[in-house]
């Protein structure tokens, strides 16, 4: 039985962190990236509990098993990676519905990530639609970056609900910047 929930112990954090090092982008084919998605930056367990101090992320489970994860990285997360600071920097330029987006309460999803055989059977929805109990309360708007060449999650971000707000280069890749405001929250497709 698929349970969405909180990280709630470091066993669930582990478990996220094995379940990143089967889908980082260096660890996959080229086919396997293009059919299935991949993520692109790497954890540490120390950054995980940090994270989830502040704001714990989305896992949905099977049987107790992590068998997907959706991390929360609030503004506070920036400085937890260096690499994560020219994101928050390029959120902090950018505007929404002709508002800068700092005048918004954001946070950012910073990444997710499903495993291989239980893609298909509902979890991403079960992901985002907890995202949305726990955070919509507290958060105007949820943001997030997606590889312009991951097709897969790019569709399944529009589906729910996200809108291109801008696309930019890095060195690492080439990026959609989509947000997700909460009061189009209908759209989520379970």
């Amino acid at each position: 039985m698929l349970v969405p929930g909180i990280t709630s112990s470091i066993e669930d954090l582990r478990q996220i962190l094995d379940l990143q090092q089967k889908n980082l982008k260096q660890n996959l084919s080229a086919g396997e990236m293009m059919e299935q998605g991949f993520v692109t930056l790497e954890h540490t367990l120390t950054i995980l509990e940090e994270m989830h101090r502040i704001a714990p992320s989305i896992v949905v489970k099977d049987e107790g098993k992590v068998i997907g994860y959706a991390l929360t990285e609030t503004k506070e997360c920036r400085k937890l990676m260096p690499d994560l600071e020219p994101m928050f920097a390029l959120f902090d330029s950018l505007t929404w519905k002709n508002r800068p987006i700092t005048s918004y309460s954001y946070y950012v999803m910073g990444q997710i990530c499903i495993a291989k055989e239980c893609r298909g059977k509902g979890v991403f929805g079960l992901l985002y639609e907890q995202h949305r109990r726990v955070y919509q309360p507290v958060f105007d708007l949820f943001l997030t970056e997606i590889s312009t060449s991951n097709l897969r999650s790019l569709r399944a971000h529009e589906k729910t609900g996200f809108k291109i707000i801008h696309t930019h280069r890095d060195e690492v890749d080439e990026w959609n910047v989509v947000g997700w405001d909460w009061g189009q929250f209908d759209n989520l497709a379970m």
